[in-house]
């Protein structure tokens, strides 16, 4: 059961297997970067990005900078008479008394949606 194993491991060190074991070594170890940290943080990302773009008047959001308020008012960037949705969309908030106004990108988070009535 074990000459198998030794033969095979024998055959990895000869000078011509080299390269082929270093090229699947450095394949192993991006396959794992790719699975542990990359990907990941992608789905993040797009979860993220899909929760902002359906972002409406009366949720409670929290900025980047930690101010916490309510969304009064959405105006999104126009091209040409058609109506594009991004992250420099800018987002009218209220925050106590005050209004302010910020970009959909710089929102950290969603605190509570409206909830709709039956």
């Amino acid at each position: 059961m074990t000459v198998p194993i030794l033969a095979s491991l024998a055959a990895l060190q000869l000078p011509g297997n080299q390269i082929t074991s270093m090229i699947f070594m450095y394949g192993a170890i991006f396959a794992i970067f790719y699975f542990v940290l990359i990907r990941p943080q992608q789905t993040q990302r797009k979860k993220r990005d899909a929760l902002l773009l359906t972002l409406k008047r009366g949720d409670e959001i929290v900025t980047t900078g930690g101010i916490i308020g309510e969304v009064v008012f959405i105006a999104q960037q126009s091209k040409d008479g058609e109506t594009l949705t991004s992250m420099a969309d800018r987002i009218t908030i209220k925050s106590g008394e005050s209004r302010l106004v910020i970009e959909r990108g710089r929102i950290d988070r969603v605190l509570t949606a409206p909830v709709a009535s039956a």
